[in-house]
């Protein structure tokens, strides 16, 4: 497993989980619209500094822009996981308005990654490295299931 304090910013930009990342914003891109924006921009949106962060709300409503980048973000997870180990992963997200819920992913029957989520509205990390960290995170921990697991996985 990667640590934040361990990924540099190039490094982070080279990471295989922003790659993939990248990747699911440029798929989003039906007309072309993105074609000239730089890979990083797209991704901008993740990070969220002290100062931004200060002014979210404590409490707040998820808007559906910050849930489509949330569902981006572990599709990212889902494909890196699935990319290294050849299992499909599903991801599954169920949501209150308010911004609580769960996220799964599944390969074949085994829950590969069980994430509580809370205070949505707020999603986001102070760095590209800690995005990388974050999303690296997921995919090993996902690919260390499926390994430990792999007849449940491939069931």
């Amino acid at each position: 497993m990667v640590e934040a304090a361990t990924i540099s910013e190039t490094r982070a930009e080279e990471s295989p989980f922003i790659k993939e990342l990248i990747k699911q914003w440029r798929a989003q891109d039906t007309h072309g619209t993105w074609e000239k924006k730089k890979d990083l921009d797209l991704i901008a949106p993740y990070i969220i500094d002290k100062e931004a962060r200060k002014l979210l709300p404590i409490i707040g409503d998820p808007d559906p822009e910050i849930l489509w980048r949330l569902e981006l973000f572990f599709n990212a997870v889902a494909l890196a996981i699935e990319g290294a180990t050849g299992v499909m992963v599903q991801p599954m997200m169920k949501m209150s308005h308010e911004g609580f819920g769960r996220q799964i992913l599944i390969g074949g029957r085994l829950i590969v990654v069980n994430k509580q989520l809370r205070d949505v509205h707020r999603f986001g990390f102070e760095t590209l490295e800690k995005l990388a960290a974050e999303g690296t995170k997921y995919v090993d921990a996902g690919i260390e299931m499926i390994r430990k697991f792999p007849e449940v996985a491939n069931y």
